[in-house]
């Protein structure tokens, strides 16, 4: 295992309170192989991601541990030295790609740096050639003329590739990828994964990816490590994990995943794990595990093995799958009524170049329609478009038979508050000087409301999204991803509209909290009737929650049905290549 990567007993401190963020993380990781860190936002992925680099956030302290990348020891190391081995020894990828690459300087140029800082290559030749050696690796073109754009030109997967690149670059022994592919179409997806699977295993990387896709660990990772807490509560080879999961959270995890066969029903889990300093003593996971006891309340448990390579720290972990199933899918009961938003022959685009041509859809009352295509295919802009957020577009909106003016100033208050827009970036849509019951009331202030019935309207609102009336008065930073994405739907509900519009609101959203929002939407359509447009790229999750899809390639609707026929059965040779490259676990784990 020297040549890999490995974790032993690393503990991270909150500086302040001496709490712990990560206790007791061991893991192992040899050259070649691809190690998935899994779990939901705040377990503590990307903190044991930076720790591998020898890096913390501010307020945050590595308290005990080691990480050995190959024979080096990272911690031990000064500043000086740490920043030698970063990029040279352990590389990492970010989220955003944008955070990577510097705005006001060439590619090219960015790419020569990274060379140029640990002195790779030794002459100004050997680092061109490796320039483009890199650009190849990564299946971009290496001429010049594409050297010289600057990021801003390049798209949202060039940019990831160009990341890769640069950590690639000086052929380090170990990579931290820190959720790579979010945000980027299925297409895009398939193409940074292949690079990433090509590249550790030809120059023999150990690669930590952080990420709470499943489909995509299925696909690409070899092991798996998941994370309750601060703490690894199973960890080993990615078949056993998925096929035989021994740990409840792990059971309650695999349950959440939509996959693309839409066999299952995709069960959600109630509660959310304690932060640093309230966790419980014993076991983090006790207070949501239907198969607690009071043994599990008194210490953590030790891992026990409960095959070769498969390891759990739970004391019923040798104990038969029990308390979760993946529940078979329901057919819908969901009656569909009469039009709601009718568009027809729609064109939109920016400063005159179309991006959008002739698109004509029909949502009706209680109904699901699921927009989905790649980046770029002109989804947001139709979106935008129906909630008068986009100025730029001709033809026809109808909402119940009355023709929609272009922008929403326009159009009457009765009619804007009947279309509301919940946006994909819960953090930017909620207004952080703000209360919660703040942002929530303010669409009924517009309305004329008197202060005492938008109160009442408020608090019932929160019940409607499965919070407690306390966070009325709880500002946006005080509340987790899935907390925030609530809010935004409270606060769309809230008007009581007739149309919601949900732009890929579970985009960066784990796989429990995915599940939690998506039984709330397909609730308040059961109660509210609600008609709904759903953009997304995320193909599984469309047959859990849309009754009918449409498939947007390069600004025009190339396939549109219900839902079942059009994953389940495409026609159009593009809906197959969607369908082909989004990552499966079923058909990963045949």
């Amino acid at each position: 295992m020297s040549d890999g990567l490995r974790i032993v007993d690393l503990r991270l401190d909150v500086e302040a309170t001496g709490c712990d963020i990560v206790d007791q993380v061991s893991i192992s990781i040899a050259k070649g192989r691809v190690l998935a860190l899994v779990g939901e936002s705040g377990s503590g992925k990307t903190t044991v991601g930076l720790a591998v680099l020898g890096h913390t956030r501010r307020g945050v302290s590595i308290n005990c541990g080691k990480v050995f990348c190959g024979e080096t020891e990272i911690l031990n190391l000064d500043e000086g030295d740490k920043r030698k081995v970063r990029g040279r020894l352990v590389s990492y990828v970010p989220q955003d790609p944008s955070s990577s690459l510097n705005p006001a300087l060439r590619i090219g140029l960015q790419l020569r740096e990274v060379l140029e800082a640990h002195n790779f290559g030794g002459s100004d030749e050997a680092r061109k050639a490796r320039i483009k050696e890199m650009m190849a690796e990564v299946l971009l073109p290496s001429d010049d003329e594409y050297l010289e754009r600057y990021p801003h030109q390049l798209s949202g997967g060039q940019q990831q590739r160009v990341g890769l690149a640069m950590a690639f670059a000086c052929r380090p022994s170990v990579i931290v990828l820190d959720e790579p592919t979010t945000g980027l179409d299925v297409s895009t997806q398939e193409h940074v994964l292949k690079t990433i699977r090509q590249l550790t295993r030809d120059h023999g990387v150990a690669a930590l990816y952080i990420t709470h896709d499943l489909a995509v660990i299925a696909d690409l990772a070899d092991d798996v490590a998941v994370m309750y807490a601060g703490r690894v509560v199973e960890q080993g080879e990615v078949a056993e994990i998925f096929k035989n999961p021994a740990h409840p959270y792990t059971r309650h995890l695999v349950a959440a995943a939509p996959d693309i066969a839409g066999k299952k029903a995709i069960i959600g889990l109630a509660g959310r794990a304690q932060s640093p300093g309230k966790r419980p003593v014993g076991c983090a996971f006790a207070p949501r595990c239907e198969l607690a006891e009071d043994a599990c309340r008194v210490e953590f448990p030790a891992m026990v093995s409960v095959s070769v390579r498969h390891d759990a720290a739970c004391i019923k972990a040798k104990q038969s799958s029990s308390g979760v199933g993946a529940s078979t899918k329901s057919e819908s009961t969901r009656k569909i009524g009469e039009p709601v938003i009718e568009v027809s022959a729609v064109s939109a685009g920016y400063s005159g170049n179309l991006v959008v041509h002739d698109v004509s859809l029909t949502i009706r009352k209680g109904e699901c329609l699921a927009l989905v295509g790649e980046s770029g295919s002109g989804k947001t802009t139709v979106s935008r478009a129906i909630g008068g957020l986009h100025r730029e577009w001709t033809g026809s909106i109808r909402l119940n038979g009355r023709e929609m003016k272009t922008m929403a100033r326009q159009r009457a208050v009765a009619d804007r508050l009947a279309i509301q827009y919940v946006f994909q970036n819960p953090y930017g849509s909620l207004n952080p000087r703000r209360t919660v019951g703040d942002s929530i009331v303010r669409p009924l202030l517009i309305d004329g409301k008197s202060k005492h019935d938008a109160r009442r309207s408020v608090l019932e609102v929160l019940d409607k999204v499965s919070l407690p009336s306390s966070y009325t008065n709880k500002y946006p930073d005080q509340l987790s991803g899935g907390e925030r994405q609530r809010i935004a739907i409270a606060r769309a509900l809230v008007s009581e509209p007739e149309v919601l519009v949900c732009d890929e609101v579970t985009s960066a959203l784990d796989v429990l909290v995915q599940a939690a929002i998506v039984d709330l939407l397909s609730d308040l359509r059961r109660q509210l009737g609600l008609a709904m447009l759903f953009v997304t790229h995320n193909l599984p999750l469309v047959r859990s929650i849309a009754d009918e899809v449409a498939v947007m390639s390069e600004g025009r609707i190339v396939e549109v049905g219900p839902s079942e026929s059009v994953i389940g059965n495409p026609q159009q040779q593009y809906t197959q290549s969607l369908i082909l490259a989004t990552p499966s676990i079923e058909r990963s784990m045949r």
